[in-house]
């Protein structure tokens, strides 16, 4: 999984409610086409990546076809985790 691309969007919390700094990261990747995640319109990672006292954490994602926006039911696996966690810290705005 290599990330070719990203768009960041800081998500405001108009009531106060949530404590810390919430982002969305749409994360765009290459993959082999022999992948069971593969799409010929491209693959996305949507992330809601939080940051509580300057401690970043992944608090949700899902994978996504590009060209139609269409859920994916896969999970990560530790090491991709770990990955899109550093990508993610070192991405902030």
């Amino acid at each position: 999984m290599e990330i070719t691309e990203y768009i960041i969007k800081k998500i405001n919390d108009p009531t106060g409610i949530i404590a810390g700094e919430r982002y969305e990261y749409r994360l765009y990747i290459n993959l082999d086409e022999e992948d069971e995640l593969y799409s010929e319109g491209g693959t996305g990672l949507r992330v809601i990546f939080a940051i509580d006292e300057d401690e970043g954490r992944i608090a949700s994602y899902h994978f996504f076809e590009r060209s139609s926006e269409k859920v994916l039911d896969f999970e990560l696996e530790d090491d991709e985790k770990e990955t899109v966690l550093a990508y993610c810290r070192a991405h902030r705005e």
